[in-house]
């Protein structure tokens, strides 16, 4: 079994031959360092998908190396719209930055007493590991590097909903530029999540809380809905 790993000293794709057994891709690139290659370069924590420290992209697709076993000629490369630091180890420090950007955090804390109901609202939330991996997947970061990401407002979501924010404007006021109102909801951030993590709906929900907050879409001013401009008109029938 064989497969292909990035190597940033070259910026192309180097072959490795593995035993022909079920083995998951962190214990395959720690064997190929072992064995073969003592200078590849990776990043792994816990090996019990807790941490997030081992995401890769595996044939286009953002994975855990510790959870994702194996195939014959799997390609794999470090995480998109991350500084690679060498090989598959990318620096995280400017996707966390939008953590602090989103002001994500209990703004003004009152005592509430909390329901089951309330707990289960943003316990899947809560479960964010902070692998990057919806950061990578996100398409709107090739367009635009500003914008805050899927992870950081999941995490807005978690606070501006928790019953003892008693500002939960602040967070929502925060999100409007680089945030809400940019994401595709193309739905990449969820598809990859390793916790099950839904942000598209996350933002879906932000999106309405915004507009009660009065905010709204500010490409919405500029789409057109059909004028005799475009050809059509409401009054001529059909």
């Amino acid at each position: 079994m064989q497969i292909n790993i990035l190597r940033s000293n070259t910026n192309t794709q180097q072959t490795y031959s593995l035993p022909n057994k079920e083995i998951t891709l962190l214990n395959a690139l720690t064997h190929i360092k072992a064995t073969q290659d003592a200078t590849l370069t990776f990043t792994a924590g816990c090996r019990a998908s807790v941490c997030g420290t081992c995401a890769v992209r595996v044939n286009g697709r953002e994975e855990l190396a510790c959870a994702y076993k194996v195939k014959d000629g799997d390609v794999v490369e470090p995480l998109n719209y991350h500084p690679i630091l060498r090989d598959l180890k990318v620096d995280k420090n400017k996707a966390k930055e939008t953590l602090l950007k989103s002001t994500a955090w209990l703004q003004s804390f009152e005592e509430a007493s909390l329901t089951h109901k309330d707990e289960k609202q943003t316990e899947k939330q809560t479960d964010c590991i902070l692998c990057d991996s919806c950061y990578s997947a996100c398409p709107v970061y090739a367009v635009n590097p500003e914008f805050l990401g899927p992870f950081a407002l999941t995490r807005a979501y978690r606070y501006s909903t928790d019953k003892r924010e008693d500002d939960a404007k602040t967070i929502i006021d925060t999100i409007q530029s680089n945030g809400v109102w940019d994401c595709t909801l193309c739905g990449e951030c969820t598809m990859v999540c390793p916790k099950g993590i839904d942000p598209k709906m996350d933002i879906t929900m932000l999106r309405g809380v915004s507009v009660q907050e009065g905010y709204t879409d500010p490409t919405f001013a500029t789409q057109s809905f059909g004028t005799p401009d475009f050809g059509f008109d409401p009054n001529a029938g059909f």
